[in-house]
């Protein structure tokens, strides 16, 4: 059983990274990593998720929006660490393989299936709304109801009446259309990404300065309503509970850790990348729910565009709501540009291992991408958010990250004492508070999630256990080359020959 624990040097890794320049494509700077970030976290939890939470933490949504900032600073300057300590492919995947080893790095990578194509089709379902709502309030060309939800899923057709959805075709064809992009270049996903997020960001600041001119402070009256006798529905707990379903939008600063094989100077310009991109859109996200519960009462943004259903409450309505839908169909746009990039570079490592088939490693001779690996990730997801509904998946989105968060906070402190002699052109700075703090503020916030929620986390980590001791194990290229003998463990009973 000792092979379960057996982990990778840092000079390992950095021997690993230097044989990947033949690989994938170095080509992205410290804007473009930033613009990343922001690609990721200014999207879902801003334009879809915010109305949802708010049906939890009522006014005080703005308070859960301060909890999730305060977990994922910590975590932040954790992740920051890592990336310039080993500038490589995978994230918090890479890093426990070198920290707890690889059952437990396993168990990370597949944890991130949930963060990464979860999210993709979490946002490619958010996307269909605000597509479908920009066809029909503002071009006025109708769509057909049935197939703007997925089959568990009802929907208000064009005559008021109840629909039963059949399929989430907007869904998954956004995920189909970012798969290609992706599969074409990295070079050419980060020039469409900085095109967007200067769209979006700019809609964002607008949103922020009209609907300001439009508040109406009895909205924020009670400012954090009493609890309703069950936990999770206002009070603290309500405020827990909304942090962890808005942390889904937060995000975003981890997947500029998976590009970092990708980065052009990644010691320098992952920091940069990560906690730059963070501190822009925690402000951001702050000043957008303040103002969204301010313009309307929150027991009205329960819907799938609240930024645009708030608008619509306001005399600005004729010429700003379509640019509020139009931003939010291109912000939700690089959300899933990011998490699909974050999760096929995930594969890319897992499979470099020996973890997971070698397909998922296979690099494209002309546009150096990991195409294969990229296009079933891309049809999985646009199968995912066409038939399951979206608040089953942002809620598991949202504990695969903080399950990864947890993790990765630990880890760092754990390097401190396991290597202090390595190099770490960014050190986390009072890592043995920081580190602890993640951990606790990231595992509050999953205990603020539903019991529902963490009975499929379990189910989905049985699963990834079951595929590792059926082809990991025996596959795993670190376990072959310090000569461990890939054996399963001898079951209980028998004894070994």
């Amino acid at each position: 059983m000792a092979g379960l624990w057996v982990k990778k040097t840092i000079e390992q890794l950095h021997s690993e990274a230097a044989e990947s320049e033949h690989g994938l494509r170095r080509a992205l700077g410290p804007l473009s990593l930033v613009s990343f970030g922001i690609g990721a976290i200014v999207g879902a939890g801003i334009f879809v998720l915010s109305g949802d939470a708010a049906q939890y933490t009522g006014p005080a949504l703005v308070l859960s929006v301060i909890v999730c900032a305060i977990g994922c600073a910590f975590a932040g300057l954790c992740y920051a660490e890592f990336a310039s300590m080993i500038p490589v492919a995978g994230s918090a995947y890479t890093y426990a393989y070198c920290t707890v080893g690889e059952l437990l790095a396993w168990i990370i990578g597949w944890d991130l299936i949930l963060e990464y194509a979860a999210g993709a089709g979490t946002v490619s379902i958010g996307w269909s709304g605000y597509f479908v709502s920009f066809l029909q309030r503002t071009l006025h060309i109708p769509f057909p109801a049935a197939l703007s939800r997925g089959p568990w899923e009802t929907v208000m057709g064009a005559d008021g009446t109840a629909v039963q959805g059949v399929f989430n075709l907007p869904g998954a064809f956004i995920a189909l259309l970012i798969t290609t992009l992706l599969i074409i270049g990295i070079k050419e996903s980060a020039s469409f990404n900085n095109l967007v997020v200067l769209v979006k960001v700019s809609v964002v600041l607008m949103f922020i300065g009209i609907g300001a001119m439009y508040l109406n402070p009895s909205n924020w009256h009670p400012f954090l309503p009493e609890n309703m006798g069950k936990f999770g529905q206002f009070g603290w707990s309500g405020v827990l509970h909304g942090a962890g379903i808005i942390f889904f939008a937060f995000i975003g600063f981890d997947a500029v850790s998976t590009a970092a094989q990708e980065a052009r100077n990644p010691q320098r310009d992952m920091p940069i990348g990560i906690l730059g991109s963070l501190a822009i859109c925690t402000l951001l996200y702050i000043a957008v729910v303040v103002v969204l519960t301010g313009v309307m009462n929150y027991t009205r943004l329960n819907v799938p565009d609240p930024l645009a259903v708030a608008i619509d409450s306001t005399s600005a309505r004729s010429w700003f709501s379509p640019v509020v839908r139009l931003g939010a169909i291109l912000g939700t746009t690089a959300v899933i540009l990011v998490m699909l990039l974050g999760q096929t570079r995930v594969f890319y490592s897992m499979a470099n291992d020996g973890l997971l088939p070698k397909v998922f490693a296979l690099i494209h001779p002309r546009f150096r991408t990991p195409y294969i690996g990229t296009a079933l990730t891309g049809g999985c997801v646009a199968l995912a958010a066409g038939l399951i509904p979206r608040p089953i998946m942002e809620e598991m989105t949202s504990i695969g990250t903080l399950l990864a968060f947890v993790i990765v906070s630990g880890s760092v402190v754990a390097m401190r004492r396991l290597r202090p002699d390595v190099s770490r052109p960014f050190r986390t700075p009072w890592v043995w508070l920081v580190g602890p703090l993640g951990m606790i503020v990231c595992l509050l916030q999953m205990v603020g999630l539903p019991i529902h929620t963490w009975m499929r986390l379990l189910v989905w980590l049985v699963i990834g256990l079951v595929i590792y001791f059926t082809y990991g194990w025996t596959h795993s290229r670190l376990r072959k080359g310090s000569g461990q003998a890939p054996a399963m463990p001898t079951p209980v009973g028998r004894s070994r020959p």
